[in-house]
């Protein structure tokens, strides 16, 4: 999915000795990029291709691809057969080396390199098996991508520990991991909600069918209640929270395998879980200052899971890593019972004439209009309160609302200060590759 322009700043930032990547892109992209005075020099290329390691050429996601082999790198299918049967040289790893760079989801701006200690990914490896339940043997659906945090650990490290198959499928489409369920009977996946609702809208798969994936999960990004029972009455199994980032390495809280998540009556959100084993997670106020049970602050975690700093990057690490502790930019509170609910992101928050306007708040709202299929909430400039909050909507399919439809509807339903003054209708919201809402972009 990469641009030449992507490229060019990942590879600038990281200088990496060597580069793995599919061969349609290096043909079309990395090429060119290599190739212009970037300033990008890589001393080895491996490339290799999505037909690779697969036999069906399922048009559904192959359609248009080819092996390229391109003559100027090393084929990666050769480089292993090459080698098959050697042993790779042995060196000397500690807990603490640095297992991974894994880029953040840059929601706020440019994404940041997490230096994820081996320590880091054994630690929430053994939570993913510990709190899930999972056991050994058991396929695993890698619906999250690997070259994210989450489907690193919850797919990848996860099926190491577990000496369990990992099904890929190479592009999420509905159709083909609905015949992946059904052919490999995965036992667990964890992935962001749009993919379950894919499989609920744009598959033909039945409750019976899914029954063998008995443990679903979701993280990456807000679940609407409404939508959670939707898809439990669609594919006839729950859909479990887990929260974290990348910075702490995949999960720092989860919905236990055998509870529910409660919904908070005052926010209408869905619970992300508790803090798991080891972990200690505060809610402060904008002092730093502990808060009571209830109140709405910023979540500061601290566990084996939490990174030690950001890649040549002193400023960042320091603004968000100190004492152990990460501040993780997002908005909650922790109830009586010690479930604890994710509300915003911290630079979404709407300030409007003092009062505050949460945009998930907002977009839980829209949502529950038969005609909005997607919406998206941001703060723009208001000569009178400051700030106000502007609505992007995805109408649905044949949908004929107006945007002065959806002011009222909103009006109707919020408190007066808190309902969109703008709705503007798009096609589509701009998404990071893992499915993460990307409002920066709407502000422009």
């Amino acid at each position: 999915m990469s641009t030449a322009d992507d490229l060019t700043w990942l590879l600038r930032r990281y200088e990496p000795a060597a580069l793995l990547v599919l061969d349609d892109l290096y043909a079309d992209v990395v090429r060119s990029v290599l190739a212009t005075d970037s300033g990008v020099s890589i001393p080895v290329v491996v490339t290799a291709s999505g037909l690779d390691g697969q036999a069906r050429d399922d048009p559904r996601v192959f359609d248009g691809v080819r092996r390229r082999r391109p003559a100027d790198t090393i084929d990666l299918a050769a480089l292993v057969a090459g080698h098959d049967g050697s042993a790779p040289r042995r060196r000397p790893v500690g807990p603490a080396d640095v297992a991974a760079l894994l880029a953040t989801s840059g929601t706020t701006g440019f994404p940041k390199g997490a230096r994820i200690s081996h320590a880091n990914l054994t630690f929430n490896t053994q939570i993913y098996r510990d709190w899930t339940g999972l056991r050994a043997g058991e396929p695993i659906l890698a619906l999250a991508p690997i070259f994210h945090v989450t489907g690193l650990v919850g797919a990848v490290t996860l099926a190491m520990l577990l000496r369990s198959p990992v099904v890929l499928t190479h592009r999420i489409h509905p159709g083909v991991v609905a015949d992946a369920i059904r052919e490999y009977r995965p036992a667990f996946s964890v992935a962001a909600i749009t993919a379950y609702i894919g499989l609920a809208d744009e598959s033909d798969i039945t409750p019976a069918e899914m029954a063998p994936l008995r443990l679903r999960y979701s993280g990456g990004a807000p679940i609407d209640p409404v939508v959670a029972d939707r898809l439990e009455e669609a594919l006839g199994g729950y859909v479990h929270n887990i929260y974290g980032q990348t910075e702490t390495t995949s999960p720092s809280h989860i919905v236990p395998a055998e509870l529910r998540a409660p919904v908070d009556d005052e926010t209408g959100v869905l619970s992300v879980g508790v803090p798991v084993s080891n972990t200690v997670v505060r809610v402060v106020d904008d002092h730093g200052r502990d808060l009571p049970v209830g109140e709405i602050g910023e979540l500061i975690t601290s566990g084996p899971q939490v990174i030690g700093g950001y890649w040549d990057d002193p400023e960042a690490t320091a603004a968000a890593l100190t004492g152990g502790e990460l501040r993780t930019g997002d908005i909650g509170f922790m109830d009586a019972d010690g479930w604890f609910y994710v509300v915003d992101r911290s630079k979404d928050v709407i300030n409007a004439a003092g009062y505050k306007i949460w945009p998930h708040e907002v977009e839980l709202v829209l949502g529950r209009h038969p005609d909005v299929a997607e919406a998206a909430v941001v703060g723009i400039p208001d000569d009178y309160r400051g700030e106000t909050a502007k609505a992007y909507v995805v109408p649905r399919v044949g949908a004929s609302v107006t945007e002065a439809d959806l002011v009222d509807y909103c009006r109707d339903r919020m408190a007066a200060y808190k309902y969109p003054r703008e709705v503007e209708l798009v096609g589509s919201l701009p998404r990071s590759a893992t499915g993460k809402l990307l409002r920066r972009k709407l502000r422009g």
